[in-house]
């Protein structure tokens, strides 16, 4: 049975019948685990193991794991720091800031694939302009040839431990002081405006390799009247054909405050999909995923979907076996020795 475009979540430590019915159903194609679903290494080897035996072919398992406040899993698992301090240190040694961005995205593709984890929605490509909390030190630098280059570093860490990328949240969210989990964030800024800056780490990324996108639910008023991850003109026009993405688009939660513009939750995923996502997210809110996967029951799968969902598949290794790895053991003492590690 092909995977279908609904990314879901589970609801504890293992799963439930209940999970596993929904995991079962056809529009389902990936699960994404926050912090709930972790209580220690051994325990998420189990888990990730029994969602593999679900399916088959078997669904990709997904996490938010950038660093700093947003890591899900954290007893047994490097610290990684903020992205800011990054860009804190490229601005003292650039040669060094790079290393050590390369460093951390090989220790996390290493740690997450280890657990049975086959990406990480990561890098954040947003410019930090000092107004957004949701970002704020999420985000590499404010400027956007820093950003590009430390994210890119990062990107080629991932590649190094055999996990794909995802860049978020397109075309930016830094720059709205509105936190889209909560709220509807507009930015009036032109495209020429977003383009200069905000869009520079997307192409750069792009050309070097980028497996995914997330968009943002932001509007961007100038541009379209609907958010991101909702307009054919982000999507199709920007960043299918100016950008020459061909990686997979993955929605933000349509649980979010952002989403909700486009009506209930079957109307947001049909949204986001005819708009050019080729998967929907939908997290904490069970009811809501199982009317979202009924509601999207007689809605074809696209032929695309097969092709970029295997891209963002990761490789089998053990925990035992990085114990091994010397390249790892060398990756995780150059993060360790970062400020905010």
């Amino acid at each position: 049975m092909k995977l279908g475009p609904a990314m879901i979540d589970v609801e504890g430590l293992e799963l439930t019948s209940a999970d596993i019915a929904r995991l079962e159903h056809p529009q389902a194609g990936g699960v994404i685990l926050f912090a709930r679903n972790f209580d220690n290494p051994h325990q998420l080897v189990r888990l990730t193991r029994a969602i593999r035996k679900v399916r088959a072919p078997r669904l990709p398992i997904c996490v938010d794991h950038e660093g700093g406040r947003v890591q899900r899993f954290r007893k047994g698992f490097t610290r990684i720091p903020p992205m800011a301090e990054l860009g804190r240190l490229h601005g003292k040694d650039p040669s060094e800031a790079i290393g050590a961005a390369r460093a951390i995205g090989f220790v996390i593709g290493s740690e997450l694939q280890a657990h049975g984890i086959d990406f990480s929605f990561a890098p954040v490509l947003d410019l930090d302009y000092g107004e957004s909390g949701v970002i704020g030190d999420r985000a590499f630098s404010r400027d956007a040839v820093v950003v590009a280059t430390l994210a890119g570093s990062f990107q080629a860490g991932l590649k190094d431990a055999g996990m794909a990328s995802v860049g978020k949240h397109f075309p930016g969210h830094g720059y709205v002081r509105a936190d889209s989990h909560h709220e509807v964030p507009i930015d009036d800024r032109s495209l020429e405006d977003i383009r200069a800056e905000d869009l520079v780490p997307f192409a750069e990324l792009a050309r070097a390799g980028m497996a995914g996108v997330m968009p943002a639910h932001v509007i961007y008023p100038r541009v379209d009247e609907v958010p991101a991850g909702f307009s054919r003109k982000w999507l199709q026009e920007i960043l299918r054909r100016e950008l020459g993405f061909d990686g997979l688009v993955f929605s933000d939660d349509l649980s979010m405050e952002g989403a909700k513009t486009a009506g209930g939750v079957v109307d947001r995923a049909n949204a986001a999909l005819d708009a050019g996502c080729d998967m929907v997210l939908l997290c904490n809110d069970a009811k809501s995923a199982e009317a979202m996967l009924e509601g999207l029951e007689k809605r074809p799968v696209a032929r695309t979907l097969e092709r970029r969902l295997e891209r963002m598949r990761g490789r089998a290794v053990s925990d035992a076996a990085l114990d091994a790895n010397l390249a790892y053991l060398a990756a995780a003492a150059t993060v360790a020795r970062l400020p905010g590690a």
